[in-house]
């Protein structure tokens, strides 16, 4: 009978695709997934330590684990740390959650198979040697190798309709309040031949969307066969010229800094390249910016905006914010509400400062009250939604190209993905899944929109404008 393995993943899309990693690393030795921790005879938590108090909550999911297993009788489950939180804290999970077996960090997941062997051998050992401690010391490996770990990871070997790859890892910008790179390590990008290789696998078992994933996917610079070096628009350009089967091409998360002029003509020239770009700002104040150490001040970023939707006009814009950094003013706030009515999002993530442990912004001078970030971050959210509903309201009565993706929660009815990362619903037969059709939106939803599909193509712009459809071959 097939081992069951659990993984519970936080935080961003990087976390998701290492998380599909390791599971395809366990396949081999017995491991098949389950989304019930009940039943697991392994349990990964991948972690994030982006957000405040994350290693509290890892500690906290530890514990509700700890007590299920004794309810049980499952002491014989394996359970393993992944991700930054391990990375950032290995030590001190060690010490603190010592039934622990396993604790690694983000570049250390090839040896995730070798590692579980270890524990498996030292958990059948203690059901003999009634002299030991009901768990052993875990093992601990937060180093940054030499090796990549990407040289060692294997294809995938099925995929959803929308996949991620990674193409990208680490990061050498070194914002003030980011832990990206005392976690993840530099920049590094990986050789184009196997982005390719994993690309065509991944379309080859199923994929019709990838979205390529990195800390900063723009600052792609890896190495081709013949000793050149591509950027990401040369990357994302191949990509849609040598493999006619993959419908959409996106990429995240991306680095104003970064974002170069052959990227933004790519955005205009390649059809497959979807329209909606999450481009995080953070602040709209240059004085904020300087002590974020963002590197690029405002109207940098308007001067991207500008291009892009020259070279594209339907093009929508997703971004992050932070709210309440260090020595933010009302002036500096009013700058970033101005910001935000100027370029009007899609959608947006926004967010309260909170400290991350070891960053140098955790102990500046002049953090905002709670109170006032809060008041603010409830202003600034106010606006942000109700640009993301006038854009999605925007789109009734007309016809967007949907990828199908999953059965919805009705029978007879599918989920699928508009070029804009809206949730579409459309009454269709499962067999659709992974085509590309011409949906009508007929209503909203809270969070998504509604289609009826259609046979006849339409084109759409979010503004009301007529615009090339991103899809014509589909």
């Amino acid at each position: 009978m097939a081992k069951k393995l659990f993984i519970k993943t936080y935080g961003c899309q990087m976390n998701v695709y290492d998380s599909a990693r390791m599971a395809e690393l366990l396949a081999p030795l017995g491991y098949a997934p389950t989304e019930d921790a009940g039943e697991a005879d392994m349990v990964i938590l991948n972690t994030c330590h982006i957000r405040e108090k994350a290693s509290e909550k890892v500690f906290s999911e530890l514990g509700r684990l700890r007590a299920d297993r004794r309810e049980r009788g499952a002491e014989d489950v394996i359970v393993a740390v992944a991700g930054c939180v391990a990375q950032a804290e290995g030590a001190e999970i060690i010490r603190r959650a010592p039934d622990v077996d396993i604790v690694l960090g983000p570049q250390t997941y090839h040896r995730l198979p070798e590692m579980v062997a270890r524990a498996t051998r030292a958990h059948a050992a203690k059901q003999w040697r009634s002299d030991l401690p009901a768990r052993g010391a875990g093992l601990l490996d937060t180093e940054f190798p030499a090796e990549s770990k990407f040289d060692f990871l294997p294809l995938a070997s099925e995929s959803p309709v929308s996949a991620f790859l990674a193409i990208q890892e680490g990061c050498d910008k070194f914002c003030t309040f980011c832990v990206v790179p005392y976690t993840r390590g530099a920049e590094f990008s990986r050789p184009v031949a196997r982005i390719l290789d994993e690309a065509r696998a991944l379309v080859a078992a199923g994929a019709r969307e990838i979205t390529l994933l990195g800390q900063n996917v723009n600052a792609y610079h890896g190495e081709a066969d013949d000793g050149s070096t591509w950027s990401l628009a040369r990357l994302v350009r191949a990509l849609a010229d040598r493999i006619p089967d993959l419908a959409r091409i996106r990429y995240t998360t991306s680095h104003p800094r970064d974002m170069d002029d052959d990227l933004i003509a790519a955005h205009g020239d390649v059809p497959a390249l979807m329209p909606f770009l999450h481009l995080p700002v953070q602040s709209g104040s240059d004085r904020v910016l300087e002590a974020m150490n963002r590197q690029h001040g405002v109207d940098l970023y308007r001067r991207i905006v500008e291009k892009l939707r020259a070279a594209r006009s339907d093009i929508a814009f997703s971004s992050d914010f932070i709210i309440g950094f260090p020595g933010e003013s009302a002036k500096d706030f009013a700058a970033t509400m101005a910001l935000v009515n100027e370029v009007e999002f899609a959608m947006a993530y926004s967010f309260k400062y909170s400290p991350r442990p070891g960053t140098p912004a955790a102990s500046m001078d002049l953090q905002v009250p709670e109170a006032e970030q809060d008041q603010r971050l409830q202003e600034l959210q106010a606006v942000l939604n109700a640009q993301q509903q006038d854009f999605n309201r925007a789109a009734l009565g007309r016809v967007l190209p949907v990828l199908l993706e999953k059965p919805g929660r009705r029978d007879g009815q599918l989920v699928g993905k508009s070029p804009y990362a809206q949730a579409v619903h459309v009454e269709a037969a499962p067999g659709e899944i992974g085509r590309v059709v011409e949906a009508r939106i007929t209503d909203l939803g809270r969070f998504s929109l509604r289609g009826e599909i259609e046979i006849p193509p339409a084109n759409f712009s979010p503004r009301g404008q007529e615009a090339p459809l991103m899809e014509a071959s589909a």
